[in-house]
């Protein structure tokens, strides 16, 4: 069982808050638009990270995070990347690798809009945690947290931190 805390688009920003959850989880996963590694230093320094650069991240960033991150936890197949668009309308880069070797979950963040939604023909579920930071058109900080057991995606919890 691994206790997972998703989260994106922190545009520099890290709080108390944010941290606060970083210590229920056993690792960590952000899908983008980091900011600034001071943001991940303070993430790593208490739990064990896995992430992708966004769109705004500098070259820095790019060097530390890539732009897709596949993987398995436990036994289910995670692809995660800043810009991925949402089931069927998938972004254009990231379409046809889905439709030929389709993740269990498949993560992104970008559009700042908090959305888990099954693609019951791909068998893929979508997870955008939204946005934490503070920078944006969103209104209220939001992430996921849930729970990786063997196969199965479950407790899925949806973390407020109130209004940017």
């Amino acid at each position: 069982m691994t206790k997972i805390l998703l989260l994106s688009d922190t545009h520099s920003h890290i709080d108390d808050a944010i941290l606060k959850h970083v210590g229920w989880a056993d690792e960590v996963w952000h899908a983008g638009d980091i900011g600034s590694l001071e943001v991940t230093d303070a993430i790593e320094k208490l739990k064990p990270l896995k992430g992708v650069h966004g769109n705004i991240d500098d070259h820095i960033i790019q060097k530390e995070f890539p732009e897709n991150n596949r993987f398995f936890c436990e036994g289910v197949d995670v692809w995660i990347t800043h810009i991925g668009g949402y089931p069927p309308k998938y972004n254009v880069r990231t379409r046809d690798m889905i439709k030929e070797n389709p993740p269990k979950l498949f993560i992104c963040g970008h559009s700042h809009i908090l959305k888990v939604m099954m693609d019951k023909k791909l068998g893929v579920l979508h997870m955008n945690p939204g946005a934490c930071g503070k920078h944006g058109f969103h209104q209220v900080r939001t992430m996921l947290r849930f729970i990786i057991d063997g196969e199965d995606i479950k407790d899925l919890v949806v973390v407020e931190l109130g209004k940017r």
